[in-house]
């Protein structure tokens, strides 16, 4: 045991080895003891230090210089006269181990310190002095040096005497050091690199925005133009909302990135959405009437439809009734082609003061046509719909919806399911564009949809439509729009003035009576242009001069000879052939059915293109006459070993429909009977085996197409007696009709030799 001078460090830890220079008078003492103390508490261990050296400090006070030797347990305490302290010490000399253990932990330590020293950037000074200490005791002391370790770690480690513990002490200090240090590392290099790369991409924008400004492309930041262009584009909140969340995103990851390119699609879409822009609709119905009438000749029922809407319209503003979203109209435009129907659409445009859009949808098989693509896949874009509103500018436009019987379906969906939104009144204010991934409110658009038939439409769709049926036009109202609209339209186009060509409308007539038969108008434009090309082509070289008069030789001259011919007084002279009428996608038409008898195996042969419905009405046509030949003056002989072929001339079409029943049996009644049909009547309904005469539709296109074909008689099933409100009166006049029950009624008009049915008009 030794007696010491105690001499107290404040938050200080000195180990062996260590020198300090401490402001105190040790007097005559040469080794003192000094103990750490932390608020009043004096450690149980401290350090044995020798006086190496004393000094007199400017004022007279004195100081020593200590060196650390080695530790020293403090035991009884003494205190002198004079105030200081002295202390029992046992000192504790650092024991050499021989074990292995303490040896591999020595190793370990020194590669935990090199690591640290490596990741503080020491310059070698440091990792030579740990090099140099070959006693594990004074190794695990060099962790007192570290400034991480705190006052009461430094304790520990001082207080510790066995120096295989205090290796393990100090190992696990210097590997929570190094754990710290190696994640400071970590994310000081990210930091960096991170940094580095936004300072490189700041850099490498402004010179950008410096060339772009040079070259006057660019006059600000690509952020701040979309900013502006989003605060200006009237968005809705929810959309306004998506689009700054967009932004924010192109705006962190930075122009250049891979996806910045998609956002600013996105945004420019979300831009190019006119969503606070709405037409100054015109509410005028008799201005509505004045413009469709000078715009087109008949379709009165469009007409009247749409002035219609315009007065409920205004009457709902007027008298501060509130917009019912189910109260949209979805008209429905079914005809032949070549009637009108897609120009009505920018008629009614203009009438209402409203921006026009056409989307045609024949053929259309995806349905992301309808809805969008959605933005995960590459070259994603939105609907039609959306890119129709981008084309309008405005949110109310009038929308036409092109050949939407023509709409597909395979593999990538169905376009006509996803119209069903789009075509409700009640769901509509609501549609979502995949590619946008918002809700549009589309109830202030005025869709009109355009078809052919409406056989292809799908039922759930034909039923949120309200269909009006272009059913054709007469030939007196073929030569008015030929006068009013096709001739100065032709005109203008050949570089023709109205004073230099004249044609009168008996010529027209001819033109639409001998070479076109439709129920539009297109083919008769088409003639009226060549007929005036080469007109221009005479005087354009000089062959003859203004004014000219058309007549019937350069008619011929231009179109040929006549195309069309009334040949059912030809057909039908002999007995077997009967004139049926029929309705297709191009309108109405007159059909030929021809019947024949030969020796053979008794049979029905049927050729023509026929459907599954024309069969089996030639089977129940050939089983009626069979049953009743006795009511029809036909020998029972004339079935015996005969087999029968019932043909429907232009085998290259397709022929189906309930309306053909009428027709077999009068051919194969004719034919049996020996008694032809008469050359005037036309006639079309369904039979059945008991032969009553059934309903059928398109009586006005069916009639429009016997008045063409210079039929004066046409037969109709009694049920449709009310059909004949929808022929124009002119028709009625030029044609008696013949409503009948049964197929009696039927043969008593269409055969020969036969009177009149008198239930007749």
């Amino acid at each position: 045991m030794s007696r010491l001078l105690l001499v107290p460090l404040e938050d200080a830890v000195v180990f062996p080895g260590m020198s300090l220079t401490l402001a105190v008078d040790t007097g005559e003492e040469e080794r003192v003891l000094l103990v750490p103390r932390h608020e009043q508490e004096f450690a149980a261990v401290g350090t044995v230090a020798e006086v190496t050296d004393r000094v007199r400090l400017p004022g007279g006070a004195r100081a020593v210089t200590l060196m650390g030797l080695h530790r020293g347990v403090a035991g009884a305490a003494h205190t002198l006269p004079d105030g200081r302290l002295y202390v029992e010490v046992e000192e504790r000399s650092d024991e050499v181990p021989v074990d292995g253990q303490t040896r591999n932990l020595e190793r370990e330590y020194r590669a935990v310190v090199e690591e640290i020293l490596e990741l503080r950037g020491d310059n070698g000074r440091v990792s030579a002095f740990v090099r140099s200490i070959t006693e594990p005791g004074s190794l695990a002391d060099t962790s007192g040096y570290s400034p991480d370790l705190s006052f009461e770690q430094k304790v520990k480690l001082l207080q510790t005497t066995d120096v295989t513990e205090r290796l393990e002490l100090a190992l696990g200090y210097q590997r929570e050091r190094l754990a710290e240090l190696q994640v400071r590392r970590r994310i000081r290099d990210d930091v960096e690199s991170g940094a580095e790369r936004q300072q490189r991409e700041y850099f490498l924008r402004k010179q950008m925005e410096s060339i772009r400004k040079e070259l006057g492309e660019d006059d600000g930041s690509i952020i701040e133009e979309y900013r502006t262009k989003i605060a200006e584009a009237g968005m809705p909140d929810h959309a306004r909302e998506q689009a700054e969340k967009e932004l924010g995103r192109f705006e962190r990851m930075g122009e250049q990135s891979a996806e910045s390119s998609v956002i600013r699609t996105y945004l420019d879409w979300l831009i190019a959405v006119p969503w606070g822009s709405n037409s100054e609709e015109r509410l005028d119905p008799q201005h509505a009437r004045e413009v469709l009438d000078a715009d087109h000749a008949g379709l009165e029922d469009v007409k009247d439809r749409i002035v219609e809407y315009i007065a409920v319209k205004k009457l709902r503003l007027e008298r501060g009734i509130t917009e019912d979203r189910r109260s949209g109209a979805i008209l429905t435009l079914i005809g032949p082609p070549g009637t009108g129907k897609t120009s009505i659409g920018e008629s009614i445009a203009r009438a209402t003061g409203r921006k026009f859009v056409r989307m045609s949808l024949g053929g259309v098989r995806d349905e992301a046509e309808i809805r969008g693509h959605r933005r995960t896949y590459i070259g994603a874009l939105p609907g039609r719909l959306v890119r129709a509103l981008r084309d309008a500018g405005t949110m109310n436009p009038v929308i036409m919806l092109d050949e939407v019987d023509k709409v597909g379906a395979d593999w990538r969906g169905d376009p006509s399911a996803a119209l069903l939104e789009v075509l409700d009144p009640a769901q509509n204010h609501s549609f979502r564009d995949h590619y946008l991934d918002l809700e549009l409110d589309l109830s202030g658009v005025l869709f009109i949809a355009t078809a052919n038939v409406a056989d292809t439409i799908p039922g759930p769709l034909l039923d949120r439509m309200e269909v009006i049926r272009f059913d054709g036009y007469t030939t007196s109202e073929k030569v008015a729009i030929a006068r009013g609209y096709l001739w100065p339209r032709q005109l203008e186009r050949n570089g023709l003035r109205p004073e230099e060509v004249e044609i009168s409308d008996e010529l027209l007539r001819t033109v639409a009576i001998e070479y076109t038969r439709e129920a539009g108008v297109r083919q008769l434009e088409r003639d009226l242009g060549t007929l005036l090309r080469k007109t221009a082509t005479r005087i354009a070289s000089g062959e003859t001069s203004a004014p000219i008069a058309i007549d019937i030789a350069a008619v011929r001259d231009a179109l040929g000879r006549q195309r069309h011919f009334q040949e059912s007084a030809v057909r039908t002279a002999v007995p077997g052939v009967a004139t049926g009428l029929a309705v297709t996608g191009a309108g109405g038409d007159v059909l030929f059915v021809e019947a024949t008898a030969m020796t053979g195996k008794p049979g029905l042969t049927l050729t023509g293109q026929l459907g599954d419905v024309m069969k089996e009405s030639a089977q129940i046509a050939l089983s009626y006459v069979r049953g009743h030949a006795d009511e029809l003056g036909i020998e029972p002989s004339a079935f015996e070993e005969r087999s029968f072929h019932v043909h429907v001339p232009a085998g290259a079409i397709p022929k189906d429909g309930p309306s053909a029943g009428v027709t077999m049996v009068t051919a194969l009644a004719s034919l049996l009977s020996e008694r032809p049909v008469r050359h005037t009547v036309g006639m079309t309904g369904e039979v059945t085996l008991q032969g009553r005469v059934l309903p059928i539709g398109g009586v006005k296109q069916k009639v429009l197409a016997a008045h063409a074909a210079g039929l004066t008689d046409v037969v109709l099933p009694e049920r449709n007696r009310g059909d004949l409100d929808d022929v124009p009166v002119e028709v009625r006049e030029a044609m008696s009709f013949h409503f009948a029950m049964t197929i009696d009624e039927v043969l008593s008009v269409a055969l020969e030799g036969a009177a009149l049915s008198t239930a007749s008009i």
